[in-house]
């Protein structure tokens, strides 16, 4: 912000240019102007002087980031606070305050197709400008939907009580809804919503009942269905896959 005011622009310009308030661009040019580079500093707060160094948080997160505990795969709160002597909810506010969530993981996939340019131009100009008078079906197989039944009766939502099934199943077979494989085919989204509606948490004793639960999915969604609408242009996702390729 200082240096914007020194080239001569405006609080509403350089509020815009930060993405901040106008006030808050007023506030530092004030404590610029009357106190200099010290103006900026961070001002004494009230209440008790803080416990933790910064040495001690950053040892907590280059251990989050850069090693693991013997015996497992990643860091919980207890085995950090035990590593370096501080209370696990200390651990915690330290690792919500930089967004280091170690008992998470996500999956991914990149295509290994030779022409992966190329085809995400294609597809997703279809999407976006399909020709005119014309309808765009996406289709896709979903191969072995297990029909899972719980060892015991599923213990029913109650106040204050979620849902309850025991942690093993039976198999009863599988089928495969047939309506190429691909994380751009819309079909996928419409595939999570039956595995997140209909299948997951899902109790089904036969192949028989499976696909009547499916079909009375696909009956539902089709009394109020609508096009999926891709929002997403080929450039942004191509430069999505570039920056996670840096990163890699």
């Amino acid at each position: 912000m200082v240096l914007a005011f020194a080239a001569g622009h405006d609080n509403q310009t350089v509020a815009r240019r930060v993405r901040v308030a106008p006030a808050t661009v007023g506030k530092w040019r004030r404590r610029f102007i009357e106190d200099r580079v010290a103006g900026l500093m961070d001002e004494p707060r009230p209440g008790a002087p803080r416990q933790i160094k910064d040495e001690q948080v950053e040892d907590v997160i280059v251990r989050t980031l850069e090693s693991t505990p013997k015996g497992a795969t990643h860091w919980s709160t207890r085995d950090m606070a035990q590593a370096t002597g501080l209370s696990h909810m200390t651990v915690s506010r330290i690792w919500r305050a930089f967004g280091l969530k170690p008992h998470r993981t996500e999956t991914f996939k990149l295509s290994p197709d030779p022409l992966p340019i190329e085809k995400v131009r294609d597809i997703v100009g279809l999407y976006l400008n399909p020709p005119d008078h014309a309808v765009v079906f996406c289709l896709d197989v979903k191969p072995q939907i297990q029909a899972l039944d719980r060892t015991a009766p599923l213990l029913p939502l109650q106040p204050g009580q979620v849902e309850r099934g025991t942690h093993d199943y039976k198999r009863h077979g599988t089928t495969t809804p047939r309506p190429t494989p691909s994380w751009m085919n819309l079909v996928e989204r419409w595939f999570s919503a039956l595995t997140a509606k209909q299948l997951r948490r899902g109790v089904h004793r036969s192949v028989r009942e499976l696909v009547a639960a499916i079909r009375e999915f696909i009956d539902v969604h089709d009394q109020a269905g609508k096009p999926y609408v891709w929002v997403k242009t080929a450039d942004e996702i191509l430069a999505s896959i570039a920056r996670f390729a840096q990163r890699s």
